[in-house]
């Protein structure tokens, strides 16, 4: 079953999000946000981005590259960070959408960084940093807080992500796991302003 998707990115990243508009068959919400909504109403302000922008989307795919993350600030990521707020938001006549990270070929190596022995509980684990290289809109819904907890499964974990060449091999595959995310028990623990 086909999902419409809405796209999140940086300008440097467009080539990317031209390749999926080009060569790939998703049902897309072909908008962006350019420009800051004039008011202070958080609730006026997810409720315009959703009416004017991710109508009708059902998943928010977010270009994960080298200046899409926090780190390059407020004023700079403010459209991610608004696209993704807006995508989480439950509000009146809109559901939240679910929401895809696709980490491009740049940041493979920051993102994934393999495993270590975790001084906690004793496994392995995998570390995947997605603290430094995203949005806390991301990162917050990816590692959802839980007490003292050392590592998540899929399950603890509302936000969906993967290697940009995995998504190319199998898109709905990535886009069915965000939007069934929706109605998981995880979405009761999303938060829209970490």
């Amino acid at each position: 079953m086909a999902h419409k998707c809405f796209i999140s990115f940086k300008t440097a990243d467009f080539p990317y999000k031209k390749h999926i508009l080009e060569n790939m068959h998703i049902d897309l919400v072909d908008k962006s946000l350019h420009e800051a909504i004039d008011s202070n109403d958080e609730d006026y302000i997810m409720r315009k981005i959703r009416e004017d922008y991710l109508r009708d989307s059902t998943v928010t795919i977010y270009l994960i590259g080298a200046k899409s993350a926090e780190s390059f600030g407020w004023e700079e990521q403010k459209f991610i960070k608004r696209e993704l707020q807006a995508s989480l938001y439950h509000g009146e006549g809109n559901t939240q959408n679910g929401i895809l990270g696709v980490v491009l070929p740049s940041m493979y190596d920051l993102v994934y960084k393999g495993s270590y022995v975790c001084y906690n509980c004793g496994n392995t684990h995998n570390y995947v940093n997605v603290e430094d290289t995203t949005v806390k809109e991301f990162s917050h819904n990816y590692y959802i807080p839980d007490g003292e907890k050392c590592s998540w499964v899929e399950d603890d974990r509302f936000c969906v992500l993967v290697k940009w060449v995995d998504f190319v091999n199998s898109p709905e595959t990535y886009i069915d796991e965000a939007f069934d995310k929706r109605e998981h028990r995880i979405a009761e623990k999303t938060k829209v302003y970490p």
